[in-house]
């Protein structure tokens, strides 16, 4: 498991290379644009008969540590009045921590979306962050607004003491929502909970704009995204994924022309205006064989604005705009701004639902490749240290599965399953497709025997109890000889008072919850 204070030490070490003169190969075969009178990055004009700069792809893990375009992924040559600068100086990174979380709830009752626990040892909000440090990206402001308090946390414990410390640039500070003479309302979206704190985000001597999600499950390399921003000289850039049919109609898709910016936005469509979204995928660097696969691109709601864009768009050209994806980018295509596809064509999920989420995290036990990889040397993610000791298997069936830090295993059967950190599973227990999210904190051997004197059930899953396509969260009391197997195949229940919730036929034991000995569910 990495954390912050190795990123940060990592990237304070490394050297700053010299500028390097762009060669126009932008990893996808695609050479700059023949646009008279336009400039492009730097300020200089580009020749008149020079090929389009295109969007190159982003990858999902990295294949090599020796990925990087010119300039340098560090550093900006700027040819006129600007000096030479590094690119982790010259961009913010605002992580917009979402709105109530209603899809996922009950894992958003007492947490916001970020905060939720992924991947045995890890939260949402350290996928946006650790894309950010490994990027370079340095200075990242985190928007919260609703049950923030285990979100600030978990920031303030993972990346509070780490990067302050890398040449006095570098921070993680989360800004919550608040009321003002001059904004007496919460924030009404996400571009109106940017627009609040523009006073602040202007302070910053910055170049762009990086508006990020803290609710999705990915790997970039956000100074490629930048560079292709600078290059192709937008205003605004949205990152692309490249779909097929089935997928496009859950999506806002974008149409394309012949040099990769944006001209039409279509939300959700289907039937024949689905079929008027087919866009030219080679334009934006696929192949032609994926290309015919996916021929549809959506937005991911991740954007790079030019400082001085966002600063107009949202004071002076839509300052009622409250939403980036169905107001403020669509308005400056109206406006005749330049707003550009990057395509990314990796894995990505929005953690958006129960169902959702739960196939993101077991995607994570998928072999021979799962889904997503938490083990890439080259971009690692970060998350708290916590300092636990190994987890202990003692004579345990574990196949397929994944487990967390300081877990107590005891001859138990567990298949294709994430077991979460400080988990506590007794014997003859069996635990199958099912996340378990772990707990907080150990009970002592005092508390251990006072609740069996008193009959209560300590945190962890009981004996010869049977866990089967369940989410079980944090600090919940599973007793002995419980089944939660969902036999009668239930799609949709609430039984907040009973401790658990279905939906998408996936139980969910809310966190803290009691699930007393011989329960059936």
């Amino acid at each position: 498991m990495a954390t912050a204070t190795g990123a940060m030490a990592a990237t304070s070490r490394a050297p700053v290379p010299a500028t390097a003169a762009f060669n126009g190969d932008l990893g996808v075969g695609r050479r700059r644009v023949a646009v008279p009178g336009r400039r492009g990055a730097g300020g200089r004009r580009l020749r008149a008969g020079r090929p389009p700069v295109f969007s190159p792809r982003g990858v999902s893990d990295s294949r090599s540590s020796q990925t990087c375009l010119d300039p340098d992924a560090s550093t900006k040559s700027i040819r006129s009045s600007m000096t030479y600068q590094s690119r982790s100086s010259s961009v913010l990174g605002i992580i917009l921590g979402g709105g109530a979380g209603t899809r996922l709830y009950p894992l958003t009752k007492k947490r916001a979306k970020p905060a939720v626990p992924l991947g045995a040892n890890y939260r949402l909000i350290d996928i946006p962050v650790s894309n950010c440090l490994n990027s370079n990206v340095s200075k990242i402001y985190v928007l919260t607004q609703f049950n923030s308090a285990s979100l600030n946390r978990h920031l303030s414990r993972a990346y509070g003491n780490n990067i302050g410390g890398y040449k006095n640039e570098g921070f993680v500070e989360v800004l919550a929502a608040q009321q003002s003479p001059e904004n007496p309302n919460w924030f009404q979206g996400t571009a109106d909970a940017v627009r609040q704190y523009l006073w602040l985000f202007e302070e910053h001597n910055i170049m762009e704009f990086l508006i990020l999600a803290g609710d999705h499950l990915y790997r970039m390399d956000y100074q490629k995204f930048i560079q292709a921003h600078r290059e192709t000289d937008a205003d605004i850039t949205v990152a692309a994924l490249p779909m097929d049919e089935e997928r496009a109609t859950a999506f806002g898709l974008m149409k394309i022309d012949d040099e990769g910016r944006i001209v039409e936005f279509a939300e959700k469509p289907k039937g024949e205006k689905l079929k008027s979204m087919m866009v030219d995928t080679t334009i934006l660097g696929l192949d032609p064989a994926r290309a015919k696969e996916l021929p549809y691109i959506a937005s991911m709601g991740i954007y790079v604005f030019s400082k001085d864009v966002m600063l107009q768009l949202l004071r002076e050209k839509i300052p009622a705009a409250n939403d980036f994806g169905s107001e403020v980018i669509p308005g400056a295509t109206e406006l005749g701004m330049r707003v550009q596809a990057y395509l990314y064509d990796g894995y990505w999920e929005d953690i958006g639902t129960i169902e959702a989420f739960y196939n993101a995290n077991l995607g994570i036990t998928k072999k021979p490749v799962p889904d997503f990889s938490f083990y890439d040397r080259s971009a690692p993610i970060y998350t708290q240290p916590r300092y636990l000791p190994p987890s202990k298997v003692l004579d345990a069936d574990v196949t397929d599965s994944v487990i967390g830090e300081g877990c107590v295993i005891k001859h138990c059967t567990i298949n294709h399953s994430v077991v979460g950190l400080r988990s506590c599973i007794s014997e003859g227990a069996v635990i199958e497709d099912s996340l378990l999210m772990g707990a907080d904190y150990y009970e002592t051997e005092n508390d251990k025997k006072v609740l069996s004197e008193t009959g209560g059930i300590p945190i962890g899953i009981g004996k010869n109890s049977h866990i089967r396509k369940a989410i079980i969260d944090k600090n919940a009391r599973i007793g002995e000889n419980v089944k939660i197997i969902n036999a009668d195949n239930v799609q949709e229940a609430v039984r907040e008072t009973e401790g658990y919730f279905i939906k998408s036929g996936i139980v969910t034991v809310i966190k803290d919850a009691l699930i007393p000995s011989g329960t059936v569910i």
